[in-house]
């Protein structure tokens, strides 16, 4: 067996031993259950029933609403868990890790091959070349076992959803792969080259953003791969050669970025002219501003990691108001700007960390910068983290030169110090009650920490604690509807809520800025706390005047969602008031305000299950005034799903079915009662 063959033996058992010590580190937080926006996103697996044929399955692919993709690849893959809701979480999470340690294994090959060529282009021939390529090989696998292993993306590997947020760097990965070893044939002068690399770029940019939709940033990536990395290294000599490599980047590279930041330009501008949704506390301005100390702290976490971080609950981080206000907005803005140009400048002469530099920035072009989502989140630094460690495992892997002793010490010690700590944090994720309460320690200042540990401690029994959380919380947001809402809850099994309980909630309620679905789903639970008498102090006078209070906020009504929720709440109240006028009345605004068969469906149910079923016929007669099955209109994968239902016929099956219900009803209440035999 020759060396070369040897080598690559022992890397790739170094590599299942780093893909075993991955397991290893996440396998406690496998047991943990779904969170938040899984319960949001994941019962699309029963929305439409089972997925048991190819209409059930259609119906699924294409129901996402993130995105103007819809993320149907993502969506496709959890049909690898689950084919209909609920649904175990064990399963998912497994999925999760697995493509994680893909991903790492994915990331050591591009590395490797990258390096390679750096190293063939450099010094072709040169004495000690199996070395050489042995040091590539491991500084490869050393950058991805810490990629693997860092702690900052336990929240990412281990909450289901964010698999829309791994899958990209799936094929991210794959891409680039591909066009490394493209450009190679290029180089060479092979005819496929140019095939192979636009079916691979095409292929995989397609995939990346049907996951979600910064996977359309692959050609940027790309882009940056050849000019930093390969072109001034691996030149392709050919004039013929070279010219249509220039077009064909032209064409496959930069066309694609030219597009994407169109887009981000026209982001911006509607949200400069127009501002955005009144959900947002925020200006686009200030979002802006603040992605610069959001940054820096993405970067002091990926470079100063820790066991435990602040979790899914960001949404205290402070909104810079202007350069100074913090002046930390400023300072990290100079750092950034001088990152990126350092980088720029010192790209010929340090190639790889300028390539790490531009990398991190390029792949936080979406989410970071002018699309108005939420101000931080750690899995957004899934894929532009990558590369990072490549250069410290360069150096650590070097062959030669001073400090070897240390060099060689840090390499085993780094990746088995940051495994402790992912284990630390898997842990956490294991046990959903622990974390909560450690989230909302971390997180003093957020209201939506505060409002998950006190329904740990309330399912606990320790009522007085959640209790005397959330008023501390109060004290503080005052107008979070979250707190106030869920402190009445509480009150309910301490002996009911005070008066002034019910008054800070209808403040929160007119001063929000974001009312939510959580006040649909509180005030659904307070609904089935009046009909059982379980809470003193709290009845439908109460709750209307609660209604009062979030209709009269105009923020709130300026989202036709909120307003639907509102008018359906409201025709609930109607509902255990047996006023059966009245709550059709609401149910029909609350159509008006958002023309959807779903809803009309389950307001029209409602009302036949509590005896009123000429009024849901009349409701389901409203919807067909204000709603039609939908042609293809827009580009956009909602449209794709509409036009689908339309077709499938599927809405007007399933209002036949429950008119058919309700007339059978009708029919029955208008015969006489048959006398008893008795």
């Amino acid at each position: 067996m020759t060396t070369y063959s040897t080598d690559r033996i022992r890397s790739a058992i170094l590599l299942v031993a780093v893909l075993g010590l991955g397991w290893w580190a996440y396998a406690p937080g496998l047991l943990g259950n779904f969170l938040f926006d899984d319960f949001a996103n994941l019962p699309a697996l029963g929305a439409y029933g089972p997925i048991t044929d190819s209409a059930s399955f259609w119906r699924y692919l294409t129901s996402g609403g993130a995105d103007i993709t819809g993320r149907p690849v993502a969506l496709l893959t959890f049909l690898l868990d689950a084919q209909s809701w609920p649904a175990d979480p064990y399963p998912f999470k497994r999925t999760n890790l697995i493509l994680h340690l893909l991903n790492s294994a994915l990331l050591a090959w591009l590395l490797a091959l990258v390096g390679r060529q750096m190293r063939e282009a450099h010094a072709p021939g040169a004495a000690g070349g199996a070395t050489d390529d042995r040091a590539v090989r491991h500084a490869a696998l050393l950058a991805a076992a810490l990629w693997l292993l860092h702690p900052l993306f336990v929240s990412t590997t281990l909450y289901v959803v964010q698999r829309e947020a791994m899958l990209p760097a799936t094929f991210v990965l794959l891409g680039l792969i591909g066009f490394v070893r493209a450009r190679a044939l290029v180089a060479r002068g092979e005819r496929g080259g140019f095939f192979y690399a636009t079916a691979v770029i095409g292929t995989t940019t397609l995939l990346a953003t049907m996951s979600k939709g910064n996977g359309a940033l692959l050609p940027l990536l790309a882009w940056l791969l050849d000019a930093v990395l390969l072109s001034p290294r691996q030149p392709i000599h050919a004039p013929r050669q070279r010219t249509l490599w220039r077009y064909w980047r032209w064409l496959m590279l930069m066309l694609p970025t030219l597009l994407v930041l169109g887009w981000l330009a026209t982001t911006a501008y509607t949200g400069f002219t127009q501002g955005l949704e009144a959900t947002r506390p925020w200006t686009l301005y200030e979002r802006l501003l603040t992605q610069n100390r959001v940054l820096v702290d993405y970067l002091l976490q990926l470079w100063w990691p820790r066991p435990y971080t602040l979790g899914l609950f960001n949404d205290a981080v402070e909104a810079s108001r202007g350069w100074l206000q913090p002046i930390t907005t400023l300072a990290c803005a100079l750092l950034l700007a001088t990152l990126l140009a350092v980088a720029w400048f010192k790209r010929r002469s340090h190639p790889i960390a300028a390539f790490v530099v531009l990398f991190f920035f390029a792949a936080h072009l979406m989410e970071s910068s002018v699309v108005p989502l939420e101000l931080y989140f750690e899995h957004r630094n899934y894929l532009p983290a990558l590369p990072m460690f490549w250069p410290l495992a360069l150096w650590l892997c070097e062959t030669g030169g001073r400090l070897r002793g240390l060099r060689r010490t840090l390499t085993l010690i780094l990746p088995l110090g940051f495994a402790v700590l992912t284990r630390l944090g898997a842990g956490l994720w294991g046990n959903t009650q622990e974390q909560g309460l450690l989230w909302a320690l971390r997180n003093p200042d957020s209201p939506r920490a505060q409002v998950n540990a006190a329904h740990v401690e309330a399912a606990r029994g320790h009522l007085d604690a959640a209790a005397a959380r959330l008023v501390a919380a109060q004290r503080k947001n005052p107008d979070d509807v979250a707190v106030a809402l869920n402190l009445i809850g509480v009150k309910c099994r301490l002996g009911g809520p005070a008066a002034s309980d019910i008054a800070d909630a209808d403040t929160a309620l007119r001063e929000t800025r974001n009312l939510g679905r959580l006040g649909f789903e509180w005030f659904d639970q307070g609904l089935a706390a009046v009909q059982t008498g379980t809470c003193p102090g709290l009845n439908l006078d109460t709750l209307d005047r609660l209604l009062d209070a979030a209709q009269a906020n105009p923020r709130s009504m300026k989202v036709p969602g909120r307003r639907q929720d509102l008018h359906h709440l409201r025709a609930r109240v109607a509902l255990q008031r047996r006023d059966g006028d009245r709550a059709l009345s609401e149910f029909n605004a609350a159509l008006d305000a958002r023309p959807t068969p779903q809803a009309a469906l389950a307001q029209a149910a409602a009302l036949g299950a509590d005896g009123f079923p000429e009024q849901a016929l009349a409701h389901l007669d409203h919807l067909a005034d204000v709603w039609q099955p939908q042609q293809w209109r827009g580009m956009s994968m909602m449209a794709v799903h509409q036009w689908l239902l339309a077709r499938q016929g599927y809405w007007e099956h399933e209002i036949a079915h429950l008119r058919g219900v309700l007339e059978e009803d009708v029919r029955l209440r208008g015969q006489p009662q048959q006398p008893s035999s008795q």
